[in-house]
């Protein structure tokens, strides 16, 4: 079958096109189901059925689009665009991923030199980019489900496959809400699980480092995947109570201030046992992490999340404080601190007791507030303030002398400064400087007296001195005759 050229469209696909721009699931159902609809056809602008609906964000459409055999990279669009691009422009995350999933390239250019993940952000869908740049292939993990080699079992037994895969997939590192994810799956909270799948982050962030295109950021997460697992391990282990007391752990936060400490000091430790110490992402966060003391800002969790996530230069959304998820509903009825309506984890404060109330109970609006602190612990602001600072009297009475007490006799009048000290100018110049004529008699002798019998006459220098010339030449070149005979042998013809 030949490719499609763009514009040559039937009357039943120019109705196809119709019908996504509505949305009409059922409409479009029916439509693909005829003969002379080509689910890859293009229209003037060279954009396919598919590339409209992930624009127009609908999941749905998308879905039935795939399962009829809809191309997710075809380039045949004017400027280059590809079905993932407009997926992101969308901000649809769950489009995203459905793209994502359907083996979108995340490296392909349009017209401009853009990515997708590059277009998302242009436009402000973090989320979007933030589910392209962690994206990780259900087919990926799949690998590790089957026995490699001589292997008699695999590496991961295939019923943790998706709940595994669904902790790679989310973008919310904070370790409490890890610990919830793996809390949830009863298949995946047992020591045996948890070991398995600890392993087999490891291999993937291996791969991620040796393979041919380095993925240093998706190896990063993998590794701190592989770390809240071993901690969910080893808790089981020691603990009778599963893991909650790793939750509590993790939230319980330092007097005064409430700072959680250890879930600080594991991030850091996390980011410490990285195995490859020579990538530049973990250099790069050792040089962001270590100099920050442990309860200031920026905490160890917020730069890992930024380095592997990426940087947002405005957020509008609310974070709950316990968990790290993003949009939180709730609010403490006095500190306002956001809480998300839909976890199950008791505020900072109920924490440092050992009683944890219903989810009734921490969903209404009588949840304790996160910064509550004991009683009579900071005193009233009476107490604070009086008799501290003393009154304006008592600081500046008989402390500064008045003015004429300061300048009273210190500084002498002008006259005695300046009288008899400067003598007059006749005083300085007279006979100092002797007269002219004193200087210059009798000191230079005249000129007869200079050049007098000091240079001889022209006649006392040259006679005498220069023989004449015939004393020069006579007898001292003989004649020619003499220099030849006798000097030269005479020729033996001659």
């Amino acid at each position: 079958m030949s490719a499609p050229k763009k514009g040559d469209l039937s009357s039943t696909e120019k109705e196809l096109f119709q019908v996504i721009t509505a949305g009409n699931v059922q409409e479009a159902s029916r439509l693909l189901g005829c003969k002379d609809v080509r689910v890859n056809c293009l229209d003037e602008n060279g954009m396919t059925a598919l590339m409209h609906a992930a624009y127009k964000g609908k999941a749905d459409m998308c879905r039935l689009l795939l399962q009829h055999g809809a191309h997710v990279n075809c380039n045949q669009h004017e400027h280059g665009y590809t079905a993932l691009m407009f997926a992101g422009l969308s901000g649809q995350t769950d489009v995203t991923w459905m793209m994502l999933d359907a083996g979108a390239e995340t490296d392909a250019v349009n017209s401009v030199g853009r990515t997708a993940a590059q277009m998302a952000a242009f436009v402000g869908q973090h989320d979007c980019v933030t589910v392209i740049n962690n994206f990780f292939s259900r087919a990926g993990l799949e690998y590790y489900t089957k026995p490699q080699g001589l292997e008699k079992e695999p590496k991961l037994p295939p019923k943790l496959a998706g709940p595994l895969h669904k902790i790679i997939m989310s973008t919310n590192l904070n370790p409490v809400k890890m610990v919830l994810l793996v809390k949830e799956n009863p298949q995946l909270a047992e020591v045996g699980a948890l070991e398995k799948s600890r392993r087999v982050m490891e291999l993937i962030c291996e791969r991620c480092i040796k393979q041919q295109d380095m993925n240093e950021v998706l190896a990063m997460k993998m590794h701190f995947i592989s770390c809240v697992l071993a901690k969910c391990a080893s808790f089981l282990k020691d603990r009778e109570d599963q893991l909650e007391g790793l939750v509590k752990s993790l939230l319980k936060g330092r007097e005064g201030d409430g700072f959680p400490v250890f879930q600080e000091k594991f991030v850091r430790e996390c980011v410490r046992k990285f195995p490859f110490s020579d990538a530049t992402l973990l250099q790069q966060l050792v040089r962001s992490i270590a100099p920050v003391q442990i309860g200031n800002d920026p905490t160890a969790i917020s730069i890992l999340t930024q380095a592997i996530t990426g940087q947002v230069g405005f957020m509008d959304a609310e974070f709950c404080t316990t968990c790290g998820e993003k949009g939180a509903e709730k609010r403490c009825s006095i500190c306002k601190a956001p809480l998300f309506p839909t976890n199950e984890i008791p505020p900072l404060s109920l924490l440092l007791t050992n009683e944890i109330p219903p989810r009734s109970q921490l969903l209404t609006h009588e949840i304790p507030p996160l910064c509550r602190l004991p009683t009579n612990e900071i005193p009233p602001r009476s107490q604070l303030l009086t008799n501290e600072i003393p009154p304006r009297s008592q600081l500046l009475t008989h402390e500064i002398p008045p003015r004429s007490q300061l300048l009273t006799h210190e500084i002498p009048p002008r006259s005695q400064l300046l009288t008899h000290e400067i003598p007059p100018r006749s005083q300085l110049l007279t006979h100092e400087i002797p007269p002219r004529s004193q200087l210059l008699t009798h000191e230079i002798p005249p000129r007869s007296q200079l050049l007098t019998h000091e240079i001889p006459p022209r006649s006392q220098l040259l006679t005498h001195e220069i023989p004449p010339r015939s004393q020069l030449l006579t007898h001292e070149i003989p004649p020619l005759s003499l220099l030849l005979t006798n000097e030269i042998p005479p020729h033996p013809n001659s």
